[in-house]
Order: structure tokens, then sequence, then C-alpha cells
């Protein structure tokens, strides 16, 4: 469990049918603004992570999460905030994600995750590294992905 001094947030990682996985863009007045993330967000006071995915992903994109399964926890230190990343792969939902909040979207193949612009991208280009490893040897096998491709 993260301190009351870090924030602890829930990530999902979702991959569709042609191997794509989703990434949004932070608002410019955000906190490593502009920036390519995975989806999610801030896990609450007394909530669990996988509700808190569920909460998230359903306010930022519209689809509702019927099943994930951890994948690594990423902590981190900016400086002038700690956050510890719950990542989840995402292996079934409903719903056509889309940016609820104004925030653009785009779907990407794992190998070309190295060439977006993630938080404190000599840090975290490396843990997207991770993360396309994982996901790699992780769906290759996954037959429960959602049906519906995203333009």
């Amino acid at each position: 469990m993260a301190s009351s001094a870090t924030v602890h947030v829930a990530v999902g990682v979702l991959q569709d049918a042609s191997g794509r996985v989703l990434l949004t863009r932070r608002p410019p007045s955000a906190h490593q603004g502009n920036l390519w993330e995975f989806p999610g967000g801030k896990v609450e006071s007394g909530e669990s992570v996988m509700k808190a995915l569920g909460r998230e992903l359903a306010e930022e994109l519209g689809v509702h999460v019927s099943a994930a399964e951890p994948l690594m926890t990423i902590a981190h230190d900016y400086g002038d905030k700690q956050v510890l990343l719950d990542i989840h792969k995402v292996t079934a939902w409903s719903g056509e994600p889309r940016g609820l909040e104004g925030q653009p979207l785009a779907w990407v193949l794992p190998h070309a995750l190295m060439t977006m612009r993630f938080p404190q991208p000599t840090r975290l280009s490396w843990h997207a590294y991770k993360v396309r490893t994982v996901i790699n040897w992780h769906l290759r096998s996954v037959s429960t992905v959602n049906p519906t491709t995203p333009p």
C-alpha cells in the first residue's frame, strides 16, 4: 500500500484485437501535461485497486471492465510528487473507448511505445518498455480480447 504522501494510481492496459495498446494524453494543465499515459487514475481512500480501475476507466473512457489481472507496480518519485502505479492488463471490457474528458486517445502497437512521450521520458520510457515486454508475453495467448476494433 502507498504511503499517505504517495499518490496510488490504478492503471489499465487495454489491447485491441489488432494488438494495439490504448494510450491517453494528459491535459496541458495537469502534472506532466501533454504527455501520453496508460489510462487510469487515483485510488480513493478505502477503495480497492480493481474498483478504482473500473471507476476510472468508466469515467475517462466509457468502458466497463469485467476482467483484469495485475501486470506490475512501479513506484516513481518526480521530485514534487511520488506515485505508485498499480498496472493491470484489462482482459475483458465492454464499450467503445472514447475520451470522455476531452483527452486524445491513441491505439499504438507495443513496439511503438518507445516513440511516445511519457512523463519523465528517461525513466518512464524504460518502464513503458518493460510494460511492452510484459504485454507481449502475457497477451500473446489471450483469446478473450474486446471484439470491437477501435477506429
